[in-house]
């Protein structure tokens, strides 16, 4: 076996569509960051047997993806692409309590899993300089356990 380093720009990431099962890329992100620590919360177990160590125990895991790029829009239509607009729709004011959360799923393509998430959605700052273009963000948070599935 050949251990290779992974290019970052090569993950898939797709967001399901009100069709349960049917999964819209998310298109032209220039960043995506994996956050597996998100969410996590300690506690302290320290005690005087400890002999001046610090302890403590994992209480609660959490995982965060978190999206930049371009704005980018159909220049006649002012529409986005599909996979974005999904996302921007389940970040909407109107998505909170059990509607707030989607499915999201996410693989390199030598993975032979997807990891499959529950998820809530937030959309991040957007804007720029006068030389910039306009900048898109979004942040998946997951909600419960990863299910894996297989890649076909």
């Amino acid at each position: 076996m050949t251990q290779r380093k992974i290019n970052a720009r090569d993950i898939i990431i797709e967001v399901e569509d009100d069709t349960p099962d049917t999964w819209l890329r998310i298109e032209n992100l220039a960043t995506v960051t994996h956050n597996p620590g998100e969410n996590e919360e300690t506690v302290d177990t320290t005690d005087y047997d400890s002999e001046g160590a610090y302890e403590q125990e994992i209480m609660q895991r959490g995982s965060s993806l978190a999206l930049e790029g371009q704005a980018k829009k159909d220049h006649l239509t002012g529409a986005l692409q599909p996979g974005r607009a999904r996302v921007e729709e389940m970040a909407g004011e109107d998505k909170v309590g059990y509607d707030s959360l989607g499915r999201v799923r996410f693989r390199h393509p030598m993975d032979a899993k997807w990891r499959v998430w529950d998820a809530t959605f937030s959309l991040g700052e957007q804007g720029g300089g006068p030389n910039d273009k306009t900048s898109w963000s979004a942040t998946i948070t997951k909600s419960g356990k990863t299910t894996l599935v297989d890649v076909v």
